[in-house]
């Protein structure tokens, strides 16, 4: 996995899943340096390393922080650790891309913008989704007025993971629960198609223990004056569609959060489907926009801001409240590493 063409040096925080998939994305980007894995445990930061040939493995997240080869990190831990871990990598001069929700809370997030801005370090929150090919033509379809003006709009995502109270996203001490896990996608979605939201409503269902949410429904609005209608779920399969809707169509993407196709409805004309593939999986272009916003010294990114981060952290404390959930103290401010 280790190139030598001048490109930033990534380390990886974290070896499950997101991490393997995210070095999978890497795969199509010519620029990608990897050269550092960090575990909390020597094995599987070992065991990591050799699956993605990566030469500095090492047995805690400190010494990857501490790693002088390394530019950047990609911090893919579970959620609750995303706030100290990312404190510990900016302090260590790390610039930072950190897999969503940025943190737990507007609080954890508005501490770590603030470590990133006193550190003047880069700092992202991995919303890959944002970068498809698919959704840069939808989002240059709308602007040429290709359904009219926006009236409203609708997304969910739900899964049906049979109910294990160990789970990530049913246990609460690693940040469980469909609206922090599967609800941000709606929700950035929304976000960036309708400026700062306002919670009009929102309401849960719980888990067995009722310590998470596993179906979270959720009306905003935009600052535009447009509505969404937004679903999370974790014991349910949803249709997985987004749809925006016009006052000439409609624009519908199927399994818009890794989409590669969208079906254009104008208003009396036939409908119109596009295809934009991707290259790997999806996840090359969010690692491509670290290193052009790197290399152009700067120290966020326009298209996933550090105040869009903080927006959709405050809309998701919103409503957890509005829908009473909550987590403990220890889950949401102090995670031990």
């Amino acid at each position: 996995m280790t190139q030598h063409n001048g490109g930033p040096r990534w380390g990886v925080v974290g070896t499950g899943g997101i991490a393997h998939a995210f070095l999978e994305g890497l795969r199509a980007v010519p620029s990608a340096q990897v050269v550092a894995v960090g575990s909390r445990r020597p094995d599987g930061a070992e065991a990591f390393g050799r699956a993605w040939d990566i030469p500095h493995r090492h047995g805690s997240y400190a010494e990857l922080a501490a790693d002088p080869d390394v530019d950047v990190v990609y911090v893919a831990t579970p959620h609750p650790w995303h706030h100290p871990v990312t404190l510990s990598m900016l302090e260590a001069g790390k610039h930072v891309l950190v897999e969503k929700p940025m943190a737990m809370n507007a609080l954890q997030v508005s501490e770590m913008v603030a470590a990133a801005r006193s550190g003047d370090r880069f700092l992202m929150e991995a919303m890959w989704t944002r970068y498809l090919p698919v959704h840069e033509l939808a989002r240059t379809l709308l602007a040429e007025g290709a359904i009219g003006e926006l009236c409203s709009m609708s997304a969910d995502f739900g899964i049906n993971v049979p109910y294990d109270p160990d789970h990530r996203l049913f246990n609460a001490d690693l940040g469980g629960g469909a609206l922090l896990d599967l609800g941000i996608y709606p929700l950035a979605l929304a976000s960036q198609y309708l400026g700062e939201l306002t919670v009009v409503g929102a309401t849960r269902r719980l888990s067995p223990d009722r310590m998470v949410d596993t179906h979270t429904t959720m009306l905003v609005r935009g600052e535009n004056g447009v509505t969404a209608t937004l679903e999370c779920a974790s014991l349910t399969t949803l249709p997985g569609r987004a749809v925006l809707a016009g006052s000439a169509g409609r624009i519908e993407i199927e399994r818009f959060w890794a989409a590669t196709d969208l079906v254009l409805h104008r208003d009396g004309r036939e409908p119109e489907r596009f295809h934009r593939p991707l290259r790997a999986n999806g996840y090359e272009y969010e690692a491509e926009e670290v290193a052009l916003r790197l290399a152009a010294g700067e120290r966020e990114s326009p298209r996933m801001p550090w105040s869009e981060s903080l927006r959709l952290a405050t809309v998701m404390d919103r409503i957890r409240d509005m829908a009473g959930l909550a987590y403990t103290h220890p889950t949401v401010k102090a995670v031990p590493l």
